[in-house]
């Protein structure tokens, strides 16, 4: 009671609120979590355009790492699922090659393959030529058609046949579809005109296959090529060693441990170009947080200092900056998957033959990567408001 007899009227925490109309919490507040939780959204709600910056810098994150590995991860798988299609057990390849035939020159004798054919254990040998065009990136294969088609049950044509003169090229049904080709059709490869002779089921290797004649022609390869298909009578680690004896400074592969390696993990030359975007992406939702939740913390000094001089704690402080960080961050991550399901969905129709394989493993290490950034980027933020003087914060203008 006052001296004149009034009663002294002190806050009551149930009804304390903030200039944006959410309620304070107190230490002896009986709903405190509940008020914690209501003030967190609240104050989410007020900052729709600084919210919806750090959604986005996290849904950013989210869509880089995903979508650039699931990138990679599938064209590599489904290339692996291409070379298995062709039918061979064993790869024999040039010393020091790469698993990406593309980046192997034609440096081997065409001869070789008579000399492979007489190994024991050895039922079929397939000579092919390995060429790309850089700027549509096709995969081009020279082929011998007669032994490259007795590698497997051959190629199952939907339209056409076989080649009949050396300027005509047998693409498959994807390649096909995508770029609106049919039978008799001219299409530019390597600087040279060939004619659509035959459209078959993809997985036989690459999406175009031309003579190997004209394939060694065009590129000042003769009587040499890429790499040998070759397929065993049944015991394949018999004539893989074999095989490795006669070429012993060669690339002897068992097709089993060629699929093996055909990992964006495996593979050392696409290893620091993943873990580059997945620094970046870490970096970018960092940044973003942090300078999105320091500006926020500087605007609502008044209202940190308010809740300091009603009771909230340090941790009280930090545990509300940290977790509105986290609850941004839980909707970035919502967004980032839907924006990557969304384009790997989109790609689908509009490019059939860009695979974009996107894991479960994956997707968990993105999310925890979103959470760190996130939570690194607000940490200095919440610390540096729980640390106000109530008093100094009060008179903050």
């Amino acid at each position: 009671m006052r001296a004149d007899g009034r009663p002294i009227l002190t806050p009551n925490p149930r009804n304390a609120r903030v200039a944006d109309g959410t309620n304070l919490p107190m230490a002896s507040h009986p709903s405190r979590g509940f008020s914690l939780f209501q003030l967190l959204w609240s104050n989410l709600r007020a900052r729709p355009l600084r919210t919806s910056v750090s959604v986005v810098g996290v849904a950013l994150q989210i869509f880089l790492v995903l979508f650039i590995v699931g990138l990679t991860s599938g064209v590599i798988r489904e290339w692996a699922d291409r070379v298995e299609g062709v039918g061979a057990d064993v790869l024999v390849q040039p010393p020091n090659a790469s698993v990406f035939f593309a980046l192997s020159g034609a440096v081997m004798e065409e001869s070789l393959g008579s000399q492979l054919a007489r190994v024991p254990g050895v039922e079929a040998v397939a000579p092919v030529l390995v060429m790309v065009e850089t700027t549509k990136l096709n995969l081009i294969y020279g082929i011998d058609f007669d032994s490259f088609n007795s590698l497997s049950s051959g190629f199952e044509f939907l339209e056409g046949g076989p080649f009949t003169s050396d300027n005509q090229v047998i693409i498959d049904d994807i390649r096909a579809r995508q770029s609106r080709l049919k039978l008799g059709d001219r299409i530019p490869l390597q600087g040279q005109e060939f004619t659509v002779c035959g459209i078959v089921v993809h997985g036989k290797g690459a999406r175009f296959f031309i003579p190997l004649r004209k394939a060694q022609e065009i590129g000042g390869a003769e009587a040499r090529v890429s790499l040998f298909y070759v397929r065993s009578n049944g015991d394949t680690e018999a004539a893989r060693e074999a095989i490795a004896a006669l070429l012993p400074s060669h690339r002897v592969r068992a097709l089993e441990e060629y699929l093996t390696l055909m990992n964006s993990s495996n593979l050392p030359e696409l290893r620091p170009f993943i873990r580059t975007m997945v620094v970046l992406g870490v970096v970018i939702s960092f940044l973003v947080v942090l300078l999105t939740v320091y500006t926020t913390v500087l605007e609502r000094t008044r209202e940190i200092g308010i809740l300091k001089a009603l009771g909230a704690s340090r941790s009280d402080i930090v545990g509300l900056i940290l977790g509105e960080t986290l609850a941004m961050a839980l909707l970035g991550v919502v967004a980032g998957l839907a924006v990557t399901f969304g384009v790997k969905s989109l790609l689908a129709g509009a490019v059939p033959s860009l695979s974009v394989l996107i894991s479960a493993d994956w997707i968990l290490r993105a999310t925890l990567l979103a959470f760190l950034g996130a939570s690194a980027g607000a940490i200095y933020p919440a610390f540096h408001a729980a640390g106000y003087d109530p008093v100094d914060a009060l008179a903050y203008e």
